[in-house]
């Protein structure tokens, strides 16, 4: 899955402009056209994951072998019924195994998993909406990591 991979990665709230999405989007379309990705992995609880499946559904009816898949960081296990209402907005979806049991960190271990088994990763920074601390109130500092991957 990685040679064709991307995934998103962002805060919860974002300052969303027409700029913003006009970017997103011609960085994805490069992604479809120069480098051949056909899967996006999307997380959930951002708004970031959210514009970003409405970049790409609306790419996948010029491009409509693109696949979007949903990375789940809660339900492991999931009825029918469900399953089927996220299949409403993705071609698939799953739960990584590795996080059974993470607990609170389970939307980390999501992202990272999602990073791991992806080329590609757009990223979402903002200062402004840096998650804080819990006792302190500061800012917590921005780590980024680098396994060879592709920046555009």
């Amino acid at each position: 899955m990685k040679k064709n991979t991307c995934c998103f990665v962002g805060h919860r709230t974002i300052n969303e402009t027409e700029e913003l999405k006009l970017q997103l989007c011609k960085i994805i379309k490069k992604l479809i056209v120069n480098e051949s990705v056909d899967t996006f992995l999307f997380g959930s609880k951002s708004r970031f994951n959210s514009l970003c499946l409405e970049l790409v559904t609306e790419l996948k009816e010029k491009h409509p072998h693109i696949k979007r898949i949903y990375v789940r960081a809660e339900y492991p296990y999931i009825s029918e019924h469900y399953k089927n209402y996220l299949l409403e907005s993705y071609e698939d979806t799953y739960y990584p195994e590795k996080i059974i049991g993470a607990g609170r960190a389970a939307y980390i271990e999501r992202n990272y998993e999602m990073i791991d088994n992806s080329r590609f990763c757009i990223v979402y920074y903002d200062e402004a909406n840096a998650p804080t601390t819990r006792k302190s109130g500061k800012k917590l500092p921005l780590i980024m990591q680098s396994n060879e991957k592709n920046t555009l």
